[in-house]
């Protein structure tokens, strides 16, 4: 089975709140929706970001629009203002989401 990185399939968009950060993932096809609701999980995302990520991960599903939101606690290393971290912001954790592998279907992106 191929594996796919989710940046082939969906793009994504952050933000950050003090030391959590929210990660939207949307698919460019809606019918990809159900897919990644099987495959990307919170318990993935947290394993995909463990070194970042240090508290949980919970995943809101939006169907009506066909996007998802993991919110992730401890994540930006005490927040912007107060970290000496260099670059510790969400907009680099949504890169880092897309970077994920997860397993197509088959037939789909063969």
């Amino acid at each position: 089975m191929r594996k796919v990185k989710l940046y082939e399939i969906a793009h994504s968009r952050a933000g950050d709140k003090g030391d959590s950060v929210n990660l939207s993932l949307i698919p460019y096809q809606e019918e990809d929706y159900e897919w990644l609701q099987r495959e990307v999980t919170s318990e993935r995302v947290k394993k995909h970001l463990c070194e970042i990520v240090n508290g949980q991960v919970v995943r809101y599903e939006l169907p009506l629009i066909k996007a998802f939101n993991f919110v992730c606690t401890e994540s930006l290393a005490g927040g912007v203002t107060t970290s000496l971290a260099l670059d510790p912001h969400g907009k680099s954790l949504s890169s880092a989401l897309l970077e994920m592998e997860i397993e197509a279907p088959a037939g789909r992106l063969e």
